[in-house]
């Protein structure tokens, strides 16, 4: 008998091992695509845009993440906005410095007091979109770092006829972007950025290719139609959603508009994660996603494929099979963390944390079980439990102190 499980899982191991070396290779064909793609020319189209910044609490990085907006080489009319609960909030201090810097820019700092829902962020960006000038609404998190092209390459993909003169069908309804994390000293954090750059984007790349396009938003860039925001309800309709960008995207699509993918890759900030603050970040995003796309949350664990060669090299007892396939998926999951995290999100850590691909592999699968242990997460310092996308706060849990990283959306 014990004989027998051994050999059972040997033959698992090396069925998963195969199964990630498959995934490895799709994920290097999606993202040799999306590289494919941005050779095409971007219309010259600018119209005016609103920026909106949701504040709470304040970011490593965060003033020079605002400044990367200011500094846009940006032909159309543009304006910032930015909501907050309270305007004593430290944070507000940090706009009024942007406004001296920027005085010739329409920035802006608006109190929004009312709580809509059990997002805190949703709730202030829907008090702040009465307030915006233009037709177009962009959306990004405070830590988010953009380069001086951000808005000429995003807006563009509005224009109702391409570079090549054909005209788009559907109309575009709101422009997402790949992103990419800056780790912040500790191992935490840079596991964190590696997973980022080199497994949820493989991911968003791959799903875009076997669904033919994206319908979902990433929160690095959400911008907008004002009419297509109008035909889901509005932001209103969100501030109980804790996958709030996820589902903007779902419900645009749903209302018969396309979701571009747009060339820039943006930043955003990593914090200096305990390994409280980064277990609970992972649990919080892995529960997301499996409430959100079950299916695909449960295909994960076919992307572990480095962890899984290990773990059959250790079951098979150092079989040359188990070795021969130990170094194929090392060699293909370095490749796709090279063509992903450096070449499609120009993420320049990438190289300096290879090395971390094996712990990160075997912490992914850990990840992945844990998931499926509850519904509740923690989120800025308190305790929810998810269910159907809706966040409910369980009154009278308290949550462990605030980590750096838990003041982010």
């Amino acid at each position: 008998m014990p004989h027998s499980l051994a050999l059972a899982v040997e033959a698992f191991t090396t069925g998963m091992t195969i199964a990630g070396i498959g995934y490895f290779l799709v994920a290097i064909l999606a993202a040799r695509l999306v590289l494919h793609e941005r050779r095409a020319p971007l219309a010259a189209y600018a119209p005016g845009v609103s920026i909106l910044k949701s504040l709470k609490g304040v970011d490593p990085g965060m003033l020079d993440a605002f400044r990367s907006h200011c500094r846009q080489a940006y032909r159309g009319d543009f304006e910032l906005l930015f909501g907050i609960a309270n305007l004593d909030e430290p944070a507000a201090g940090v706009v009024h410095e942007l406004q001296r810097e920027f005085p010739d820019l329409t920035i802006r700092l608006i109190e929004c007091p009312h709580k809509l829902g059990a997002n805190g962020k949703v709730s202030t960006l829907a008090q702040v979109v009465p307030h915006a000038r233009h037709e177009f609404l962009l959306i990004n998190d405070s830590d988010i770092t953009v380069s001086e092209r951000y808005l000429e390459r995003v807006m563009a993909l509005f224009s109702p006829v391409s570079a090549e003169g054909k005209s788009a069908v559907p109309e575009v309804g709101l422009v997402t972007a790949l992103y990419r994390g800056r780790a912040h000293g500790t191992l935490p954090s840079r596991l964190e950025s590696l997973g980022i750059s080199t497994d949820f984007i493989a991911g968003v790349l791959v799903s875009k290719m076997i669904e033919g396009g994206m319908h979902y938003g990433l929160g690095s860039t959400l911008a907008v139609r004002r009419t297509a925001l109008a035909k889901i309800r509005g932001l209103e309709a969100l501030a109980d959603h804790l996958a709030d960008d996820y589902e903007l995207g779902v419900r645009v699509a749903r209302a018969g508009y396309r979701i571009a993918l747009t060339r820039e890759a943006v930043q955003t900030s990593v914090p200096a994660y305990t390994w409280r603050g980064f277990l609970d970040h992972q649990l919080r995003w892995h529960r997301t996603v499996r409430d959100a796309r079950p299916g695909g949350y449960a295909g994960l664990i076919f992307t572990a494929g480095l962890g899984w060669a290990l773990a059959n090299v250790i079951a098979s007892g150092l079989s040359p099979l188990s070795l021969w396939l130990l170094a194929m998926a090392f060699l293909l999951r370095l490749t796709m963390a090279m063509t992903v995290g450096a070449a499609v999100v120009g993420d320049h850590q990438v190289l300096d944390s290879l090395w971390l691909l094996p712990l990160r592999d075997v912490v992914a699968v850990g990840l992945w079980l844990a998931g499926f242990a509850g519904d509740t997460i923690v989120w800025r310092g308190e305790r929810f439990e998810l269910k159907g996308g809706k966040l409910r706060r369980i009154e009278g849990a308290a949550g462990p102190p605030v980590d750096e990283g838990l003041r982010r959306g």
